[in-house]
């Protein structure tokens, strides 16, 4: 149980509190027989249309039931192809066991056949093979030969272990104890000619399954995944609502919030999207998992999207060989990432996703000149093909395929060039000609060389020179060659087209919970593809961690390859990305550094950049990790950080410290924060390192208790010179602090408190504070609750001349319009969709009334021209409110 209940590292990500035992569904199996095994393989059909001859689905209780003909079954093989549960399935069965949910077995032994193939044909007895894995299992040996039929030995993934059933290849054994190859030991098992009545229990991919001559089979069944929709559901609701585990700072997800992310998600599954297809594989639920685990729950340091799916894919091929009796040892995800990586990369070159079987056979085909490399593509159609591409069930496209999630194509693609399987004919011919030439070019050389001292011939010193110029050609072909895709790379960032969509992130969430609202009519001309994942993707799988694991899949990237495709990304990047790009694109291009995970990279790339405008974005906790990772650590002023509408939350706040820091304008307005922010906003304002100079926070719920710290932050700030606290439900109270404490700072030149619901008393107290403060010049308060006197008593103070702020009440001063009138105006229709209309509404008539009480007292035609243009200005404002001008 100790060592079945260890789960491996891409588990763990999900926190010390997830356990295998309570979130397994377990998939559905089919029986099957010899007949079915013996036809043509349909590796691409949707599993529900496959055909099952009408048998039920077998629980694991009733595996060694007797079969139809009321015969004992002892031997039973499961197969399925990479991605069904084969792995789980038998940890699950054997915890079950450990905890006396399998009754029928007194002693379960699991082998793992990688574990037994890696022993070779080292000489070992079935007893020590037992106690070199399970040291406790010693004590209970003498049990075995007891036991009969109630001991059950597990042989997993039988594809990695070679088995000779004939006699003259692997002789009779029938004691336990008599040392013997370990396959050896496992086809006399099978043989039933040692513990004839033990049951033994198989599983292995398609491609192995007649490994076992079916004499000694009594059941087959296959793993068919969750090919019901409601296992996928479930499978969804016990995982995502397991409790989360914080990594540091951040929020986990509220019960709420997780059953939202269920319903989307069980929503999108009902619907028959192409996400109900990819989740008949219980590996892509999983995925799905993790990924919403990515994108919603706190991020454990240096988790990456491109992570995530290079750990998805060690999880499912980890050690897995196409074929291990072929010499060549190759592994099953370095095949695939030549093959499904081509057609990937065609597909994101040619902008498409949608493939027809035409397209599938042309990528898996080519090159294939002999028939042992027909036979190892025809091993990776039935075990691993529908692992990469499942048919299309979306209107207008069946009868192609499609790769199983969306970013699995981009993924792909992107590690189909930095494994530099992507070569030109004149690469191909150049390298060989190199080859040619490094052969024999030493023997040419040294005849060249005696010649040319024998013969007056000019010529052989220059062929003697060309020689070795071959190669330098040769290596500035390639180095040309990667700079042409570090600049494909670069154009698919910055596509101007997918300059309006959503970010990168977005999309991956949609794509998983489906888009809230009407969808696309199937009639419709289509929308162009987005390829937006494949440069973070390429940019992912050069970071030293992810080149790490690929190692370990078989698929290495040479340290030389990885810095000669940086340094041709970073040329581009350094000339595109000067350019102002829309804020959806601009965290596009910060996500792509986060995955890079290289902060010398990013810091020379992003040098430049002076603006982060951010505005609109929806920043998640994710997004904030991914700004604050990669622009955090930054030493440059940033000129301005503007945030605004962006749904930040104290923790965002928080999370984004380092960056404000680097700010000398930040903007916040529009994020419904309240005095909860404004405690990190005080810090923010006390830190020793800040240097904002102006800070927007304008229709946020700041109140009057959030302005009382942040009074407490701006009484030891010495940059800040700028405070917007327009529309910030301060009233009454918080003007009032303000005029008793906003003297502490010395400072301050500019303070809007407008629309804040203030009366004349406080505002006139503010106001009075002002004129006596050393350094603010300019104070807002136009659309607070003020009577006509208050507004002329505030006009008269500003107006006094005896020096001190200025104070902006009306769009007039005196007979004449506030210089200030557009700064007001433009506020008003900046907010227009924002504030309360009614409220809005009626400010906006007191004005009007002003400006026409003013343009009657004046006789300057000059003013009364310039007070109709205000006026006007003030009609069209109520006329988009839908109220009166009159």
């Amino acid at each position: 149980m100790e060592w079945f209940s260890r789960l491996p590292r891409e588990e763990r990500q999900f926190g010390p509190t997830f356990a295998l035992d309570t979130v397994h569904v377990d998939p559905v199996i089919r029986e099957s027989t010899p007949d079915e095994l013996l036809r043509p393989s349909t590796e691409l059909a949707p599993g529900h249309q496959r055909t099952h001859a009408g048998l039920p689905p077998l629980a694991l209780s009733q595996l060694f039931d007797p079969d139809a003909c009321g015969r004992r079954v002892q031997t039973v093989v499961l197969y399925g192809t990479v991605g069904t549960g084969k792995s789980t399935l038998v940890r699950k069965m054997v915890l079950d066991w450990c905890y006396g949910r399998l009754p029928a077995f007194e002693l379960l032994i699991p082998f793992s056949c990688e574990d037994l193939s890696s022993l070779g044909s080292t000489p070992a007895s079935l007893c020590q093979l037992v106690t070199q894995r399970y040291t406790p299992l010693k004590e209970v040996l003498p049990l075995m030969a007891a036991a009969g039929s109630r001991l059950l030995f597990v042989l997993h993934g039988l594809e990695r272990l070679n088995l000779d059933f004939r006699l003259a290849g692997t002789g009779l054994c029938n004691d336990p104890e008599e040392p013997g190859a370990p396959a050896a030991i496992m086809v006399n098992l099978l043989r039933k000619y040692m513990l004839p009545e033990a049951s033994i229990l198989v599983t292995t991919r398609p491609s192995a399954i007649g490994r076992i001559p079916s004499k000694y089979v009594g059941r087959y069944g296959e793993i068919c995944g969750f090919s019901d929709t409601n296992l996928q559901k479930l499978y969804f609701q016990l995982r995502l609502n397991q409790p989360d585990c914080g990594y540091g700072a951040g929020v986990s997800a509220t019960p709420a919030q997780r059953d939202n992310l269920i319903q989307m998600l069980s929503r999108n599954l009902e619907g028959h999207h192409q996400i109900a297809a990819a989740c008949f594989l219980p590996s892509y639920c999983w995925l799905v998992c993790a990924t919403l685990h990515f994108l919603h729950a706190p991020t454990p340091a240096g988790q990456t999207l491109t992570s995530i799916y290079t750990s998805f894919l060690r999880l499912n091929f980890s050690g897995e060989t196409l074929d291990s009796t072929h010499p060549s040892n190759l592994s099953l995800m370095a095949y695939a990432a030549r093959t499904m990586g081509k057609l990937a990369y065609e597909g994101v070159s040619s902008r498409k996703t949608y493939f027809s079987e035409e397209d599938v056979r042309g990528c898996l085909e080519a090159g294939i000149k002999t028939e042992e490399e027909f036979q190892l593509l025809q091993i990776f159609r039935r075990d691993a093909l529908r692992f990469f591409l499942a048919p299309c069930v979306e209107p207008g496209h069946l009868g192609t395929f499609v790769f199983t999630v969306p970013a699995m194509q981009e993924y792909l693609a992107a590690l189909y060039i930095v494994l530099g399987l992507r070569k030109t004919a004149l690469q191909r011919v150049g390298k060989e000609v190199v080859e040619f030439v490094g052969r024999v070019g030493e023997d040419v050389s040294l005849v060249l060389g005696i010649a040319a001292k024998l013969l007056p011939l000019r010529i052989l010193p220059l062929l003697f020179n060309l020689l070795k110029v071959v190669p330098r050609v040769f290596g500035r072909m390639v180095s040309k060659s990667k700079e042409a895709v570090a600049q494909a790379m670069v154009l698919e960032m910055f596509r101007e087209e997918d300059y309006y969509n959503d970010d990168v992130l977005d999309q991956m969430g949609a794509s998983i919970l489906g888009v809230e609202g009407p969808r696309r009519h199937p009639d419709e001309p289509p929308e162009d593809e987005v390829f937006e994942l494949f440069p973070m993707f390429m940019g992912g799988l050069l970071s030293a961690h992810n080149r790490a694991v690929l190692v370990q899949l078989g698929c290495p990237i040479k340290n030389l390859d990885a810095l000669e495709n940086a340094q041709a990304i970073k040329k581009k990047l350094g000339k595109m990305g000067r350019q102002v790009l829309p804020p959806s694109e601009l965290l596009d291009h910060l996500f792509f550094h986060y995955e890079f995970q290289n902060q010398r990279f990013s810091a020379e790339v992003l040098r430049s950049l002076r603006q982060l405008n951010l505005a609109g974005v929806r920043m998640t906790p994710l997004k904030c990790t991914v700004v604050a990772a990669v622009l955090g650590s930054g030493k440059h002023p940033l000129d301005e950080v503007n945030l605004a509408s962006c749904q930040l939350d104290p923790a965002g706040l928080h999370t984004l410290m380092p960056v404000f820091l680097r700010a000398r304008k930040l903007g916040l307005q529009l994020n419904n924060l309240g005095p909860e922010a404004c405690r990190d906003l005080r810090d923010l304002l006390l830190h020793d390192q800040c240097q904002i100079t102006t800070l927007w926070l304008s229709n946020n719920p700041v109140t009057a208790a959030g302005v009382a710290l942040l009074l407490e932050g701006l009484a030891g700030n010495t940059s800040l010179t700028h405070l917007s606290l327009l529309h910030t439900d301060l009233g009454d109270k918080g003007l009032e602090l303000l005029a008793a404490q906003v003297n502490r700072n010395k400072q301050l030149q500019e303070l809007n408190v407008a629309y804040n619901g203030a009366g004349d008393a406080a505002a006139l107290a503010l106001a009075k504070a002002a004129q006596e403060h050393p350094s603010l010049e300019l104070l807002h308060l136009y659309f607070n609750e003020l009577s006509s006197e208050g507004r002329q008593v505030l006009r008269d103070l500003g107006g006094s001349g005896e020096g001190g702020a200025r104070v902006v009440a009306s769009l007039t001063e005196g007979a004449a319009v506030s210089e200030y009138w557009s700064v007001i105006l433009s506020e008003v229709q900046r907010n227009l969709n924002s504030w309360d209309p009614a409220r809005v509404q009626s400010h906006l008539k007191l004005l009007l009334r002003d400006l026409e009480d003013s343009r009657g007292a004046t006789l300057n035609p000059w003013r009364k021209a310039q007070l109709l243009r205000v006026e006007s200005e003030v009609k069209t404002l109520l006329e988009q409110l839908g109220g009166s001008g009159c």
